[in-house]
Parts: structure tokens; sequence; C-alpha cells
């Protein structure tokens, strides 16, 4: 085989959803303010009883079933989070136990909100190097674990979520190549840190690098792929928040494409965002099977992973 391709994806989210108006409940806030500022109007958030490797079980079974595949047929697991609590078993090898996936190769990616579009490109390499034949990539967080809820410029932001891909060899390959990097010394930008663990970030220097330095990058990232942006049929970014999206996306140049704005009802689910806005744009019918899509991740260390892939 020559490359790789997402044969499937799938997502999940909590039943429970938190409104604007539920917000201003607890902080000093309000709808107009929340949606003014960052586009979100509801996000969903996990109860104590919905772990994080619960909701990568649930966005992983859909990917297979969608696949008509087994746990049996799958070999490697990635798990994207940066809400894991414990160290050990860590997210991957929890999520193969609950699905009760044999043998396979298990390991977390914590590249925060461009930890996806990392897992996706390496397992697109392990599947290339002959490693794997089939893959599970997942991007999950619980970023209501990691959240102060009196502060009222990142509790307006969060929400819980999972999206999950089935990733296969083929002959042709489906999965373009990645363009990756990061800028360390502005890692202090986004953080979880401390004891517990707490979401915090700069916000106005996390826009400016989104909005001015990143959209060339991810200009050269579909031209690693041998295509034009205006080529592009849907452009899939990390949802942060529409005010960086919307800029971002215009500045990629992509035209023609539908620009995924799942950041108004789910918020910033972290990992999961991409896997998440992918699967509801398949699973709504607004791309078609061998549609170029743009993937591109970027926040926590000031990293970024993009690539362009064929909608399965």
């Amino acid at each position: 085989m020559n490359g790789s391709r997402i044969a499937a994806v799938g997502h999940y989210q909590p039943a429970k959803v938190l409104t604007n108006e539920d917000l201003a409940g607890l902080v000093d806030t309000s709808d107009e303010w929340i949606t003014s500022r960052v586009g979100i109007r509801t996000r969903h958030i996990a109860g104590p009883d919905e772990p994080v490797d619960e909701l990568a079980a649930h966005a992983a079974a859909k990917a297979l079933a969608s696949a008509g595949l087994t746990p049996a047929d799958i070999d490697l697991v990635l798990v994207a989070t940066s809400t894991a609590v414990d160290r050990s078993p860590n997210m991957a090898a929890r999520v193969a136990a609950r699905l009760g996936i044999p043998s396979p190769a298990a390991m977390d990616v914590n590249v925060v909100c461009a930890g996806f579009t990392h897992a996706l490109a390496t397992a697109d390499h392990a599947v290339r190097a002959g490693a794997s034949v089939r893959a599970l990539v997942i991007g999950a967080d619980k970023m209501s674990d990691v959240t102060d809820w009196t502060d009222r410029t990142t509790c307006v932001l969060v929400g819980d979520g999972a999206g999950a891909a089935v990733v296969e060899a083929t002959d042709e390959p489906g999965i373009g190549p990645v363009l990756w990097g990061s800028v360390p010394e502005m890692g202090h930008a986004v953080r979880i840190e401390g004891t517990p663990a707490r979401f915090a970030q700069e916000g106005q220097s996390v826009y400016r690098w989104a909005t001015t330095q990143l959209p060339p990058i991810a200009r050269k990232v579909c031209e690693k792929a041998g295509l034009a942006p205006e080529d592009l049929a849907a452009v899939v970014l990390h949802q942060a928040n529409l005010r960086i999206i919307e800029p971002l996306a215009e500045k990629i140049g992509a035209v023609n494409a539908v620009v995924a704005r799942d950041v108004a009802e789910s918020g910033n689910t972290s990992a999961a965002s991409i896997p998440l806005a992918l699967s509801k744009l398949v699973e709504q019918g607004q791309i078609s099977t061998g549609d170029q899509v743009l993937l591109f991740g970027f926040g926590g260390n000031l990293s970024y992973a993009g690539q362009v892939v064929r909608c399965p």
C-alpha cells in the first residue's frame, strides 16, 4: 500500500447542554457579551461519571460502525487529549479496553488543540511505514474538568466531547503530507497547569498569532498536497472561537469551501474540535465522499499541524 485514508468518522457529545444564559447565572456575563466576542451559543458538558475515555470510546464505536468494522480490525489506537487525569493507564489503553480491541499499540498524543491533526499524521506515517494496517485516531477532551468556572474569560469558551476517525492502508493516498511545527518560546500563551490543573490563556496573543502567522502556513499545507485553496471543498480549523476561525479561513483563500463553525454549538473542545466538526459535516451531508478537506489544528504550545484529506 502506498498511503492511507480516512475510512469513516464518528463523534460524541454529552447530553447536558450549557447555554450562555446558564453561564450568566454563574459569572458576570451575558448572551450578547459571549456571542459578540467568541460566537459561542451553547456547549456540552460531561458529568462526573463521564470520563474522557468514555467520551472517546463512544465516538470511536460510531466510527467503527460507520466503517463496517469490528474492534478486532484495529491494530493501533491513538488518543489526542490534554485532560487525562491519570498518567497510566493512558487514554488509548482505556479506550481499547472499553471497546475490546485485542493487543493494539496504544498511545496518547498531548498537543492540546492541535492534538488530533498530530495524531492523524502519526497514524498516516505508521500505516505508510507498514507498522499498522488500520488505526483508530481519536480527539477527546473534558475541558470542564480543567476550567475555572469563576473566570468569565475562559469558562465561556469550553465544551466537552470527542471525535474519531478510522485510518486504513490504501493504494490511493487520501491523507496528504502534514505540515507541523510550534513556537515553543510562546508556549505560556495557552496553559493547563497547576494543582488542581486549570486552563488559562493570553487571548490577545493567541488571536494575533492565529490570524496573522497561520494563514500562510495553512496555504502551504495545500501546496504540499498539490492543490490550490480554491480547490478545497471544506475547511475544518480548530474550533477556538469565531473571531479566529472566520478571519483565518478568509485569509487562507478557500473561496469555494464550506467553513466548519461547530464552535457556535459545541464551544472549544480542544483536541476533539476538528474530528467533531468534520464528523458533523459528513453526517449533515455538507461534504461528499472524495471531497478535498483542509484540517488545521493550532493552540497549546502554540503548536500547529495541518493536512488535506479526502472526505470518507
